[in-house]
This record gives C-alpha cells, sequence and structure tokens, in this order.
C-alpha cells in the first residue's frame, strides 16, 4: 500500500483536530461562558446589568457600586506585590549543584527578556476574576535580523482571554496539564491582516460536515488554531561492545538511516550485547483554520506542551472539569445590592418637599408663579377664591399635599443583608483597611493574615503554574542551549547582571576525564517555587525580626550582619545602589556566597591592590625573626653535633687505656667538677693530661 502525500497527511489531521476540538468545545461551553461573564462583570462598567436585569430596569436608574472590583485588585495587588519565583535544585541532592545555579540565572534572564510579568500577570487576573488563565512559551531567536546569529533563547508570553482560546483534551486530570495529550489555543485576526499573514481568503468551519458549533469566522475576526498534539512512539535502542570493552549505542532509525553502520560494526569486531524498547516523546505544531492546515511547524523543542494553565478554584464533578474565580459566588449579592440602590435612586430623584393640590380655578392665572416659585423666590404666592353657591367668595387654602415617597422596610433590610452577604463571600476589606497606628506590630500581621487565608488559594494555584513553567522551560533549554563557548546573559538574585559561558571544556578532579562545564544537556533538576503568606508587610515583618535581633545580640560582627540585611529586605525610594553595596560587604565578609562575577571582581581588586608601607614594614620584620629563629635553631643543632662529637672522642680514648686509668679518670674528673660547684679553683686552670 502506498505511502499518503503529504497534503493527505495534512488532511487526516485536519479532520481529527476539527473532531477533537468540537468535542472539548461543547463540553466545556457553559463553564467558558461563566467565566467570561465573571470578568466582565467585575471590570466593565455597565456588565453587571447585563442579561434578564437590564430588561426589569429599563427607563428606570441602574447604579453600580462595585464593591467586588475592590476585592479582586486587592488578591491581584497582594500577588504583584509578592511575586512567585521558579528555583531549580539538583534532583539527587547535590549540593551546590552549578547547573542549577546556571539555569536560576537563565530562567531569570529570560523572564527578563521577554518580559514575563505581562505574561504572569494577565493569567493571574483572569484566574482570579473568570477562573482560567494561560501563557505559553516558545522558542524565538536571539536576533532575527542577523543571518549569522542562530541562537535561541525561551520567550514567555501571555495569551488573553484564556477561557475562550485555550482548550485542553478532557483526558486532562492534572491541574497543570502535564498529562494532556493535545491543546488547542484560538488566535484572532482581522480579514485583512489574515489575508496578508497567509496568502488565501478566510473560511468558516463547515458546520455542515462537523456540526461544530463554533464559527471559526466572522465577518469581523478570523480564528487560526495553534493544535499541539504529543507523538509517544517506541524505538529499540541496540548496545555495542568494542574490542576494547567500550559501549556504544545506536537506534533503529540510525541504522535505518545509514545500512552500512551495522557492516562496518561488525568489520572492527563489535558484537551486540543488548537492545531495549524505549519510548519517545515529541510535541508536534500545527496552524489551521477552518479551511485546512496552513502550516506544519513540525516538532518543538523539549517533550511539553509549552502551554501554561492557571486556575482560580478548580475542581472534577461528573468527570467534568469545574473552575471558577472570586467574582461568582459575589454576584447576586452584587445585583441585589446594585437594584435596592437603584430604586432608592429613583425615590430620591422624585420631589421631596410637600406639593400643594389646588382645583384648576384656584390658580388660573397665576399658574407662573406657582411654576417659577423654585426659581423666583416671591415674597407671597396668590390663589383665586372660589365662588360658592350663593355667589359670595370663600377664602379656602389648598385641598391638600402630596407627600414625599417613604422607603420600605423590606428595602432598608435587603440592602444590609446583601452587604453582609458581600463581607461574608469577599473578605471584610474595612477590617484591613481601618487599622489603626496603636496597634502593634503582631496586631497588624494578625489581621492581614486572616485577609490573607481568603485568597491564599489563587497563590497556591499560581504557584503550580510557574512550577509547570519551569519543567517545560528546562526540556526546551536543554535541547536549544547547549552551543559550545556560547556566551548568555544571566540574572542573580538581586538582579545584578551576569555572563554565563556554556559548553566549557574541563576535566572532572576526581576521574580526570575530559569534558564540558555548563552543558544544560545534562540539567537533571527538579523545580521548586517558594509560597508564604502574600500580604504586603511581609518584608516589613522580617525587617522587625532582624531589629529585635540587633537588641540583644553583643557582637560587634553579627550587628554588622544583621543590620546589612535588614537594610536589604527594607522598600523604598533609592536603596537600589545602597543594596548592591552592602551585599558586596556580605560577600567579603563570607556571609554570602560570591558569584562568578564577583570572584573575578574580587581577584582583580587582590592583584591590582597597591602595596602598604605599614605592611610591608610588619612583613619584613617577620621575615627577619624568622630568619634569626632560624639560624639559632641551627646553631643549636651544631652545639648539639659537636657535644655528640665529644662524647665518641671521649668513648675512643676511654676505650685505649687500662680500667684502673679509666678508674683513676673518672675519679680526676669528679674532683675536677666538684671544685668547680664549689669555686675552688677556676675552672679554665685546669687540664686533663
Amino acid at each position: 500500500m502506498a505511502r499518503p502525500t503529504k497534503d493527505q497527511r495534512l488532511a487526516e489531521v485536519h479532520a481529527t483536530a476539527l473532531a477533537r476540538f468540537n468535542t472539548v468545545e461543547s463540553t466545556g461551553r457553559d463553564q467558558r461562558h461563566e467565566c467570561l461573564q465573571d470578568r466582565r462583570f467585575y471590570s466593565l462598567s455597565g456588565a453587571q446589568w447585563e442579561g434578564d436585569y437590564l430588561d426589569a430596569f429599563q427607563n428606570r436608574p441602574r447604579i453600580e457600586v462595585n464593591k467586588i472590583h475592590l476585592s479582586v485588585m486587592r488578591i491581584i495587588n497582594e500577588y504583584r506585590n509578592n511575586r512567585i519565583s521558579v528555583d531549580f535544585v539538583s534532583a539527587d541532592g547535590t549540593p551546590d549543584d552549578a547547573l542549577s545555579d546556571l539555569c536560576d540565572g537563565l530562567y531569570r534572564a529570560d523572564e527578563q527578556r521577554s518580559n514575563a510579568q505581562e505574561a504572569y500577570d494577565n493569567a493571574f487576573e483572569e484566574a482570579v476574576g473568570g477562573g482560567f488563565g494561560a501563557w505559553r512559551l516558545r522558542a524565538e531567536y536571539e536576533d532575527e535580523y542577523d543571518d549569522d546569529n542562530d541562537y535561541q533563547r525561551i520567550c514567555i508570553e501571555p495569551i488573553f482571554d484564556a477561557d475562550s482560546s485555550v482548550y485542553f483534551d478532557l483526558g486532562a486530570k492534572r491541574q497543570d496539564k502535564a498529562d494532556a495529550k493535545f491543546c488547542f489555543v484560538l488566535t484572532s485576526y482581522d480579514p485583512e491582516q489574515y489575508t496578508e499573514e497567509y496568502g488565501d481568503s478566510p473560511t468558516t468551519w463547515p458546520k455542515d460536515v462537523t456540526r461544530s458549533q463554533f464559527d471559526w469566522a466572522t465577518p469581523d475576526v478570523v480564528y487560526v488554531a495553534e493544535y499541539y498534539v504529543v507523538e509517544d512512539t517506541r524505538e529499540k535502542v541496540f548496545t555495542y561492545r568494542t574490542l576494547l570493552g567500550d559501549e556504544e549505542k545506536h537506534t533503529e532509525t540510525e541504522l535505518e538511516d545509514d545500512p552500512d553502520l551495522a557492516a562496518r560494526l561488525n568489520a572492527i569486531g563489535t558484537r551486540k550485547t543488548g537492545e531495549k524498547s524505549v519510548k519517545r516523546r515529541a510535541v508536534h505544531k500545527y496552524l489551521m483554520s477552518g479551511g485546512g492546515v496552513l502550516e506544519d511547524c513540525g516538532h518543538l523543542a523539549g517533550r511539553n506542551i509549552p502551554i501554561i494553565p492557571v486556575y482560580g478554584k478548580r475542581w472534577f464533578i461528573d468527570n467534568i472539569e469545574r473552575y471558577m474565580g472570586h467574582v461568582r459566588l459575589a454576584k447576586d449579592a452584587q445585583r441585589l445590592k446594585n437594584m435596592q440602590l437603584s430604586k432608592l435612586a429613583e425615590m430620591a430623584s422624585m420631589s421631596v418637599t410637600e406639593k400643594p393640590i389646588f382645583t384648576p380655578e384656584q390658580v388660573q392665572g397665576v399658574e407662573s408663579y406657582w411654576q417659577d416659585d423654585n426659581l423666583q423666590n416671591y415674597p407671597y404666592l396668590v390663589v383665586n377664591p372660589i365662588i360658592g353657591v350663593d355667589g359670595q367668595a370663600v377664602a379656602q387654602g389648598p385641598l391638600g399635599f402630596t407627600k414625599p415617597p417613604a422607603i420600605a422596610p423590606a428595602t432598608a433590610a435587603l440592602l444590609q443583608i446583601a452587604e453582609q452577604d458581600m463581607q461574608d463571600i469577599l473578605g471584610n476589606q474595612a477590617q484591613g483597611e481601618e487599622m489603626s497606628t496603636q496597634m502593634s506590630g503582631k496586631a497588624v500581621e494578625l489581621v492581614q493574615n486572616r485577609l490573607d487565608m481568603q485568597s491564599f488559594i489563587y497563590m497556591s494555584n499560581l504557584s503550580k503554574a510557574m512550577r509547570r513553567c519551569g519543567e517545560v522551560w528546562l526540556g526546551m533549554a536543554k535541547e536549544l542551549m547547549v552551543e559550545k563557548g556560547r556566551r548568555m546573559k544571566s540574572l542573580g538574585e538581586q538582579g545584578e547582571t551576569e555572563t554565563a559561558v556554556l559548553m566549557t571544556p574541563m576535566q572532572d578532579a576526581e576521574t580526570g576525564a575530559m569534558g564540558y562545564a555548563n552543558d544544560l544537556s545534562r540539567a537533571n533538576l527538579d523545580v521548586v517555587v517558594d509560597v508564604g503568606p502574600s500580604s504586603q508587610s511581609r518584608r516589613s515583618a522580617t525587617v522587625r525580626a532582624l531589629t529585635g535581633m540587633m537588641q540583644i545580640a553583643q557582637d560587634p560582627e553579627t550587628l554588622q550582619v544583621l543590620s546589612a540585611v535588614s537594610l536589604m529586605n527594607m522598600e523604598g525610594e533609592g536603596l537600589a545602589e545602597v543594596r548592591k553595596w552592602y551585599r558586596r560587604k556580605l560577600v567579603t565578609m563570607g556571609v554570602m556566597d560570591p558569584t562568578k562575577d564577583e570572584e573575578a571582581e574580587m581577584a582583580a581588586a587582590q592583584q591590582g591592590q597597591q602595596p602598604n608601607p605599614q605592611a610591608l614594614l610588619l612583613e619584613a620584620a617577620a621575615k627577619e625573626a624568622e630568619a634569626k629563629a632560624i639560624h639559632a635553631e641551627a646553631q643549636a643543632g651544631l652545639a648539639v653535633a659537636r657535644t655528640e662529637q665529644a662524647k665518641a672522642d671521649t668513648a675512643a680514648t676511654l676505650a685505649g687505656i687500662s680500667r684502673e686509668d679509666q678508674a683513676q679518670a673518672v675519679a680526676t674528673a669528679q674532683a675536677i667538677a666538684k671544685a668547680i660547684s664549689e669555686r675552688a679553683i677556676p675552672a679554665t686552670g685546669m687540664r686533663i693530661g
């Protein structure tokens, strides 16, 4: 059977994508519509009256007092004030893993280069407001305008309106979608832009074939789908042993692509010792419209779908993924409050003063005076008398007065109930905003922690997304950042700029084998994130704790360290340079580990430092004392040697005389010694013959 052509294969891919998308979109359509409605509800003026409520208040005041917006913004501001960072750690527990520090710096540099904070902020806002957000990772050239620069870096980009543009397969149960088999990301184009980009006319989704409920193209906008599909395959890997005892591995694909490879291995005496079936994983990307596949983008770097989802609150109920944000549960209370306030506004717009009621005959001819009285403030007003049946004028005042509308007790009660319900659902904002200056720091932290616990789930879910982002980035970096000698920008923890050189030759200190330093292809790392209290007083609490320790510390050096760390945690304008200075000081003191650039600077500073005259004098004196000590030691050694020589000579002399002579010599020596001790005779006056 003939293999299908490229067009036939792409047509099959397109048909499969249509069927998959129709299933995923139709299953979660209602859920996604609620997410979009929630985001509109708190962020767009007038959106709180959308739907049936608008029809009920036609031609009537529609007041919006948006309490939900403030609560959502508080959660967003807490996140922006305490960012979640990604940290790479050794998977096997190796301390001070150089590759983990390298990946930390390169990841931060990619974040800065691609303005990743915009992607994080947009996804978090959509997750808090509606329940679902997302961002993507994409490989791009460092300089697209340089023909000679083929280096690539990883860009982190936002995905807007993720609740209506990002679709994972229904079988993906994990929150980070690491188990997803395919994913759709929809991007909107206007028809003119679409034609300029892809060169063909916009096409609509063929509903009569797929029965799809989604229009890929409308008269105003055209949608293009990015289709990511995971391709899992198995491949045999054969192990060969050479004559020298070394092992070589070759895949089945290599043997098929090079038919002579097996013959060459046999010719040099290599024999096959085993084989293993290995699972391979790759991600294929396609661009497609309603009419077909626009572009086959091939396999992407890494083994993961580079789309990172973020959830507000998430559940699986009846085997359907359900999610929502901070808005949905408070919408009814907000609507009730708006309706009651609108009714009060309508009542207040009516006259609050009592108006007199007359018969037409009483004001006939003087109507203008009564109409203009509010403007002219006449000193008095007149009315016509009423003529009785007897023809006589009867003096009579107004027949009555109008009454201003009264607020129904139910309306007042509903207003109070709605306000309390919103505080229970969204959190009591007033408690955190009305803290007085007399409150202690501990009391402030307790109040802030109570507010934080109501929003901690959003920070926790974002941390899962950030961890997944680090995993996807690492998988891509292990394939994109492997050029020998490539110089890359890296960022330290405090934002200091460093330079990393990839794949530099090195020799293993233990085995002596040659290899490469900063080889990301060998980076076997885990990804962790730090999640803690998200209140804005977090750094202030650290400073207060350090200040308290300074009051009980006695060691001057310890006080210097505590004061330096306190200042590095303070927030304020113009402290960036001061933090850098204190960091250098802590590095010099050995409190903090220096970076490679800081080590180079310290070495250069020591080499270029001018000698201190006093230090040179002290050094010369020390050397002189050392020389004298060595000379004295040599003299002592010489004296010992002479003493031993004298003993040897004495022994030889004694060996040549008789026993009686020896006894006489010993007696004479003892007598001389006694005389010297008693100072009876001078020691220099005696001579032994």
